[in-house]
């Protein structure tokens, strides 16, 4: 009886611990995005040079354009991007990049000579800075 008694009240004692919440992954950015605004070197582009351009993020894989895709892999955690270009204009290019996704928007900052990261959301005063908006295609 007495093991028993004892079994029980671990049990008890085990069941009330305090557990700390399971912390959440990393975010996933796998979907369709659609780019609202561009700017290359903190000059905007018109909407009509990106209205039929589509990011498509699938895991580790990346497809970026219209008709002529550019595709290859990108890597993400932290806020930090790196994007290999593997198919298209772009094959055989490494990109570095930050990126923030908030109130259903993906804002990445790409450094395109791939030789460090951005360090603001930001591309004024920077040649080699391209700066994007997507929102999420539903």
């Amino acid at each position: 009886m007495r093991p028993l008694t004892i079994l029980l009240i671990l049990c008890c004692f085990w069941s009330c611990a305090v557990r700390e919440p399971a912390s959440p992954g990393p975010v996933s950015l796998n979907g369709t995005w659609i780019p609202v605004k561009q700017e290359l070197a903190g000059m905007p582009m018109p909407a009509s040079a990106f209205e039929s351009y589509r990011l498509i993020l699938t895991d580790s894989l990346y497809s970026y354009g219209s008709t002529q895709a550019d595709q290859g892999t990108i890597r993400y955690a932290n806020g930090k991007m790196d994007i290999y270009g593997r198919v298209g204009p772009n094959s055989g290019k490494h990109f570095t990049a930050i990126y923030k996704h908030t109130n259903g928007q993906l804002t990445i900052c790409y450094n395109l000579a791939g030789d460090s990261y951005p360090v603001k959301f930001d591309s004024r005063d920077h040649p080699m800075f391209f700066l994007a908006v997507f929102k999420k295609n539903e």
